[in-house]
């Protein structure tokens, strides 16, 4: 196999901790890097001496010298793009919302472009799709018309534009994915990360209610980690984005396994508040890129995960005010 050295920007956030267990875990060279030096997350799934191990930089993405610097000065062969504002802070500040949204992934594209790197895959999302009212019955496909009704997903949007024009232009190659509702360990902010604090909620013993209810489809986060690892190393040539989806489910029947599973949760869901987002999602190119979908059963997510919320809050690693909000 040729060397691989692979680049993850918002490697602090939920995915990217997924995504440098799996790396470090398989001996991987990786260049870690967010915006801070802020390894919460990441300790949360690698152990002390996997996070020494890590070769840690500060970068912001909206600098676009620092990025082409970055990819050039530690030889990246691939990227994993994660960094991004996600629905509520890009509401709250758009200008710096379509700032890191949009121009830090212009940036990381040149970084791309001008140091011959041979896979790039980043993060999209459902958000830049409409509500399910939008479109006809059944799964939505990869290229269903794109009808965002936030900022957050306007510059998911143009980000996948970014890429055709790149890839038309000079020829740079690159894997959109659009995750849905991402769930596991290190989920703790987002529209839809109430999965992710019910499943801490009740390794926690605490009460907890989904603010929502209706059609969603889940993801697991070492599944995700697995997709965009994947895509990268397909080093596609082309630009496309692609749908994910999985468990797709109704949050009673979420909350019904959960409580299967362990009935002395307390977990509830609102009613009559669906997500405004088509989560009917079909997966088929993703499927035609990796072959297989990675894809954890959801009861045995639901075990394993409780199980490693339990150990966290042992530990007091966790932070259980998330469960407030």
């Amino acid at each position: 196999m040729a060397r691989e050295r692979f680049l993850i920007t918002g490697a602090s956030g939920c995915i990217g901790s997924a995504v440098l267990r799996q790396l470090v875990t398989e001996g991987a060279d990786v260049v870690a890097s967010d915006v801070r030096r802020d390894q919460t997350r990441p300790a949360l799934n690698l152990t002390a001496a996997q996070l020494a191990s890590l070769n840690w930089l500060e970068l912001d993405v909206t600098d676009s010298q620092a990025v082409v610097a970055a990819v050039r000065d530690h030889a990246v062969t691939h990227i994993i793009h994660l960094a991004g504002l996600m629905i509520p802070f890009a509401r709250a500040n758009p200008p710096l919302g379509a700032h890191v949204n949009v121009t830090g992934t212009v940036n990381i594209f040149e970084a791309a472009r001008h140091n011959g790197v041979r896979g790039l895959a980043y993060a999209s999302s459902t958000a830049v799709f409409g509500p399910v009212d939008a479109y006809p019955p059944g799964r939505v496909t990869d290229d269903a018309p794109r009808l965002p009704e936030t900022l957050y997903g306007v510059y998911k949007m143009a980000n996948e534009e970014t890429a055709r024009v790149y890839w038309r232009d000079w020829q740079v190659g690159s894997v959109g994915l659009r995750p849905g509702a991402v769930f596991g360990v290190g989920r703790d902010q987002g529209v839809s990360a109430g999965p992710a604090k019910a499943l801490l909620a009740v390794a926690a013993g605490c009460p907890y209610h989904i603010a929502f209810d209706g059609p969603i489809a889940l993801q697991y986060t070492r599944d995700v980690a697995a997709m965009f690892i994947g895509c990268a190393r397909a080093e596609y040539r082309g630009a496309v984005a692609c749908n994910l989806r999985n468990d797709y489910l109704e949050v009673s029947e979420f909350v019904a396994r959960i409580l299967k599973a362990h009935p002395e949760a307390r977990i509830t869901h609102a009613e009559g508040a669906s997500l405004p987002a088509a989560f009917n999602l079909d997966d088929a190119r993703l499927r035609r890129i990796l072959g297989t979908v990675p894809h954890t059963p959801l009861n045995k997510v639901i075990t394993e995960e409780v199980e490693a919320f339990r150990s966290l809050v042992a530990a007091r690693q966790v932070d259980l005010a998330q469960l407030d909000d």
